[in-house]
């Protein structure tokens, strides 16, 4: 009988998106991690759940799979929380790292095959911004260096005023007088006080967050990734600066071919976030719900969808799992729909869909489906 994942190898290209990802050899996958001071709450948690599963789709219809997720441990949110707290950064970045890889391993994500730190990275962005000062692709003013951005926003489909409100809300700060131009970046930023520095051409400083990224991702995969996730928040600035100084330095476009942007988690309606205090951290969930449940509730949706969270959601997730073994225990399954689950999972990760399909056929195709979503702990896909 064909099962899923025979169904998976020769079905085709995985869709994300609108790009069709055909991937000949290794698929590479880039996934923007923590900054790890909040960590691990459930949109955190969504991101990495979805991106594990693409990497699983990718592996079961045969490809090699290498996933790079970074950690920013160089970061002004980060240095804000270590001051507040009386820490070191760097102590409470490895701690709050340490809890994230831990709740990583109990949600069944698979450890990634790169794990790059910002602070181990930082020759790698001064060579970046050096390379876009000759290009003329960025500027120096007063130990600060800047990339020219000011049409990065068309990337993300915005108006220059979304990009305006947007690049303030996150740290963007257009109203820096030093910018020749409002939407610039900052690829480097001088130190002060007891906020981590190194030395540079242009003076004692650190990375601005976008060229971290840049940095480690051209450092572990080349000028190229097959896909980038992240959350939907990351889109602009964050992916679309990333994208824009890679290609910028390398010449090579696109630098991703495929992007996932997973949908926001929000509480009554506000996007999870340590601002607004309504974060739901994942290891308090656990104390009351299985792996399965958790990565469940998660994955019945599209992943681009936005959704809201509350905690009766996860009796629902939890008896659906328990519903999802004992078909899977039931005779049936057949390879047609196997091939039609395996078509769901190819159209943009359709989870629902594949979920219809093998509720209605059983036995082997749920069988394969279960394991693929990670539902069961009993083996490993990696």
């Amino acid at each position: 009988m064909t099962n899923l994942d025979d169904a998976l190898d020769v079905g085709g290209p995985l869709l994300v998106g609108h790009t069709r990802l055909p991937v000949l050899g290794t698929a590479r996958i880039y996934v923007c991690g923590i900054t790890p001071y909040d960590t691990t709450h459930l949109g955190h948690a969504a991101t990495f759940v979805w991106a594990d599963l693409a990497a699983r789709v990718l592996h079961r219809a045969g490809r090699s799979v290498e996933v790079c997720r970074n950690i920013t441990d160089v970061d002004d949110d980060l240095l804000a929380q270590a001051r507040e707290r009386r820490v070191s950064w760097r102590s409470l970045a490895t701690q709050q790292a340490y809890r994230f890889e831990r709740d990583m391993d109990d949600l069944g994500i698979a450890h990634p095959t790169y794990e790059p730190r910002s602070h181990d990275h930082v020759d790698g962005v001064i060579a970046l911004v050096e390379e876009l000062l000759v290009r003329g692709a960025a500027y120096e003013r007063r130990g600060s260096v800047y990339f020219r951005g000011g049409e990065v926003y068309r990337r993300a489909g915005l108006t220059r005023d979304e990009a305006l409100a947007v690049a303030a809300q996150r740290g963007g700060r257009p109203d820096d007088p030093d910018k020749d131009e409002p939407l610039d970046a900052a690829l480097w930023v001088p130190s002060t006080g007891g906020d981590p520095a190194w030395e540079s051409p242009w003076g004692l400083g650190r990375p601005g967050w976008h060229a971290e990224c840049t940095a480690m991702a051209l450092t572990t995969f080349g000028p190229t990734v097959d896909l980038h996730a992240g959350g939907d928040d990351l889109a602009f600035p964050h992916h679309a600066y990333e994208a824009a100084q890679a290609e910028t330095f390398t010449g090579v476009r696109p630098f991703a071919r495929a992007w996932m942007h997973v949908g926001a988690v929000r509480v009554a309606g506000t996007k999870m976030a340590k601002s607004t205090g309504n974060l739901v951290f994942v290891r308090d969930l656990l104390e009351r719900w299985s792996p399965a449940a958790i990565r469940l509730l998660i994955l019945e949706r599209p992943f681009a969808q936005p959704w809201d969270f509350d905690e009766a959601q996860l009796d629902v997730a939890a008896a659906g799992v328990e519903s999802l073994r004992s078909a899977e225990s039931r005779p049936g399954g057949s390879p047609a729909a196997s091939e039609e689950a395996a078509r769901a999972l190819r159209d943009n990760l359709d989870v629902p869909r594949a979920l219809a399909v093998a509720r209605e056929a059983r036995g082997a195709t749920m069988g394969g489906l279960v394991r693929l979503l990670g539902l069961r702990y009993d083996e490993k896909w990696w």
